[in-house]
């Protein structure tokens, strides 16, 4: 099975891809794992590739393209992917459906993990993290005993700048700006499919596990 993975922040991708991956077997693919091994490896588009992060520049298009085609060439996608992060926009979805066709396999479906704005938000501003020790709480989820403070080292909480309501809007929006043309390019192609990402993490796994049972 061929996937893409969507959703914006705090929809729950990484959990539901973890275990996409423990029980059909095939690889997880991110943008910057692809990136991490294509220049670990010393490929030529590695290089060319950390030539552009090392000076904070974008990849261009073609030299992503010519390394998620490396990747998938490899012996452990023969029996299928998940791809995550890639693609962002709709010329790298098109240019994703062509190495497709080279490779001759194609897409069976594109998931979007949907969750409502307010629900992303709770999520994504209710991290806390000590001071001392490092350790993560999440004030719905996972909340410390004692408020404010570190149940393993009694330390104090504090909010990351990235997390505060302001940052976390914004990198919603930018999300949304960024993927409406693809979800709307994969709709088109009849590739896309929803799942309820506000229900029980067992239940949006079931979801899941019920539209892959014709391909596994």
């Amino acid at each position: 099975m061929n996937l893409v993975l969507m959703g914006l922040p705090g929809a729950g991708k990484g959990t539901q891809a973890e275990r996409i991956v423990e029980q059909y077997g095939i690889p997880h693919i991110s943008t910057g794992d692809m990136f991490r091994a294509a220049m670990k490896e010393g490929t030529e588009l590695g290089l060319q590739a950390k030539s552009f992060m090392d000076k904070g520049e974008l990849v261009p298009d073609e030299v992503t393209i010519g390394i998620v085609r490396d990747r998938l060439s490899k012996e452990d996608c023969q029996k299928g992917f998940l791809l995550d992060g890639f693609p962002r926009t709709v010329p790298q979805a098109d240019a994703l459906e062509n190495l497709l066709v080279d490779l001759n396999k194609k897409i069976d479906f594109v998931i979007n993990i949907t969750v409502d704005m307010s629900i992303l938000m709770e999520r994504l501003t209710g991290r806390r993290i000590c001071k001392e020790c490092g350790s993560t709480y999440h004030l719905v989820f996972n909340p410390p005993t004692k408020e404010g403070v570190c149940d393993r080292c009694g330390g104090e909480l504090y909010q990351r700048a990235d997390d505060n309501a302001e940052t976390v809007q914004n990198r919603l929006d930018v999300n949304i700006k960024q993927q409406e043309p693809l979800l709307t390019f994969y709709e088109t192609k009849g590739y896309l499919r929803t799942i309820d990402g506000q229900q029980d993490i067992q239940k949006v796994f079931a979801d899941i596990e019920q539209l892959l049972g014709g391909l596994a």
